[in-house]
């Protein structure tokens, strides 16, 4: 098993793919019409589908921009 470098000076390599949280938008911009649009048949399903999902996506915005995202990301 090999050791780590004793090199006080060695920097962390930062990752140069965006992080899966800020790409969830991404995911729900199609998926919001496509409950509107599949289950229009079905208004009861169709309507507390489309809230939940609205309401995740506000409360994943929130948790983006309060201090606990600054917090964890330390």
């Amino acid at each position: 098993m090999a050791t780590p470098p004793s090199d006080p000076q060695v920097v962390k390599r930062q990752r140069k793919s965006a992080p899966i949280k800020f790409l969830i938008p991404l995911i729900y911009a199609p998926v919001l019409p496509l409950i509107r649009l599949s289950l229009r048949h079905r208004p009861v399903l169709r309507d507390r589908l489309f809230t939940g999902v609205l309401v995740g996506a506000f409360a994943h915005g929130f948790y983006l921009v309060t201090d606990l995202y600054d917090i964890e990301s330390k």
